[in-house]
């Protein structure tokens, strides 16, 4: 059974699932709808992206787990460095769009090796933890009790709000918008942060669910 595998999955699904949430809360709110137009795009391509940069973290501590020795900072910097080529590929996918970005490594490194290091931490402990024969909700017990496994959902996906309002304040808007852009970038973290919330207590609260 390819366990790193079944990880990832798992990852996309609530990398997806919080994405569209956050669309849907968007189409409610101003000024983030007037806006929306020109954030749509960026939040469908980035959770794209986002899942390709977690597989690579969960694939690396699939190995470590394999190996039976937890990885280092190297493996985060190299992880860093191997994000920066999705990031390329995503840019010039960005440029096809209404849309221009410039990613601000100063504003995001710092959290992106946060959460880098969060998660491969968090995967490296449940791939060891991942017993013969159990399910992938069986080692997510065995690794976290239900308040801790909430905490963990909540920050990994708060950080990615956070690196998503970075993004936002570098999107192309039109004249009418610009001024509130700080304001929008602002909002649009508030959100996302509100549905994470949310999101991980529901999450946590499946996977201790009697079955």
């Amino acid at each position: 059974m390819d366990r790193a595998g079944a990880l990832v999955v798992l990852n996309r699904k609530i990398l997806e699932a919080y994405s569209r949430r956050t669309i849907h809360t968007l189409r409610g709110a101003l000024p983030l709808r007037l806006a929306l137009p020109h954030l749509e795009p960026l939040l469908a391509r980035n959770v794209a992206k986002e899942v390709r940069k977690d597989a690579l973290v969960i694939r690396r501590a699939g190995e470590a787990a394999a190996a039976g020795s937890p990885p280092g900072r190297e493996a985060l910097h190299r992880l860093l460095d191997a994000t920066k080529e999705i990031d390329r590929a995503f840019l010039a996918q960005a440029g096809r769009l209404p849309i221009g970005i410039v990613i601000s490594y100063e504003e995001i490194a710092p959290v992106r090796m946060e959460r880098i290091e969060g998660l491969l931490g968090a995967a490296y402990r449940i791939l060891t933890a991942w017993r013969a024969g159990a399910g992938l909700r069986a080692a997510l017990r065995a690794t976290y009790p239900q308040p801790d496994l909430d905490r963990l959902l909540h920050e990994m996906l708060r950080l990615y709000a956070i690196e998503t309002r970075a993004l936002s304040r570098s999107v192309r808007l039109p004249a009418l918008l610009a001024p509130v852009r700080e304001r929008i970038a602002q909002s649009l973290f508030t959100i996302m942060n509100d549905v994470a919330t949310r999101l991980a207590v529901e999450l946590a609260r499946t996977v201790y669910r009697s079955d």
